[in-house]
């Protein structure tokens, strides 16, 4: 999967030049879903030096049987953002962490409104896990919107989902659809529908807004993208892996 549209190494730089870190470097590194396999990624983590590691779509959810232990939020979830990488008794040791979902939430929480009770999640990767499992928890009854809605439970079609969104006036953009350099390309089929009572979150942050946003804007609707979202789940995976 590409990973040149990142941001984190930016991120990162800034980071830590603002907190005097002088010994952190975060890297960008393409890999292929071999390298994902058990034995291939304790090596390369080994051979790399690794303290830790972010994982990006598609592999959040993919990379989970090659790890040795999961955090109870990752578990809940069913899908990693963060990898710490640590040694017991010379052995490599890979635990799974879920700082999406913090970061979501805290970005999430300021916007809500009393209407938005009811929400499309679009998209059923690891990053739509991640926001289920925070509206979930916050109340707010959801459905995954999917172009294969029969492959995933509480999942529906996109003209299904048009059909509710007067009712599920919070919708996130969990899909890649809109992401640089595709970004005229929008994961949701009809901005008339939405209002000025819709609360659009799109968790891409290149380019920034999207066209979903944009458009979102355009009708009065409220809307977020994932900036801060990436700079919050990137403190916290800064935190892990000081540990």
């Amino acid at each position: 999967m590409p990973v040149a549209h990142s941001l984190s190494p930016k991120f990162f730089e800034h980071y830590c030049s603002e907190h005097n870190i002088t010994d952190c470097l975060y890297s960008l590194y393409p890999v292929e879903a071999a390298l994902l396999q058990r034995e291939a990624l304790h090596r390369w983590v080994e051979e790399q030096g690794l303290q830790g590691f972010n994982v990006t779509i598609p592999y959040k959810r993919s990379i989970i049987p090659s790890l040795d232990s999961l955090s109870d939020e990752a578990r809940a979830i069913g899908a990693v953002n963060c990898v710490v990488a640590s040694h017991d008794n010379g052995r490599l040791l890979l635990t799974g962490h879920n700082t999406d979902a913090t970061a979501f939430e805290q970005t999430l929480r300021p916007l809500l409104r009393e209407n938005h009770r009811a929400a499309l999640i679009l998209g059923t990767g690891g990053a739509a896990q991640a926001v289920a499992y925070v509206l979930g928890r916050l109340g707010i009854d959801y459905l995954f919107v999917s172009r294969t809605p029969w492959q995933t439970p509480q999942a529906v079609s996109y003209p299904q989902a048009i059909e509710q969104a007067d009712y599920r006036t919070l919708i996130v953009n969990a899909t890649p659809v809109g992401m640089a350099p595709d970004s005229d390309s929008t994961p949701w089929p009809d901005s008339d529908l939405l209002t000025p009572r819709h609360l659009c979150y799109d968790l891409i942050y290149n380019p920034s807004p999207t066209r979903f946003l944009r458009e979102a804007a355009a009708q009065g609707a409220t809307t977020i993208d994932g900036s801060q979202m990436l700079s919050l789940q990137a403190q916290h995976s800064y935190r892990l892996w000081q540990i």
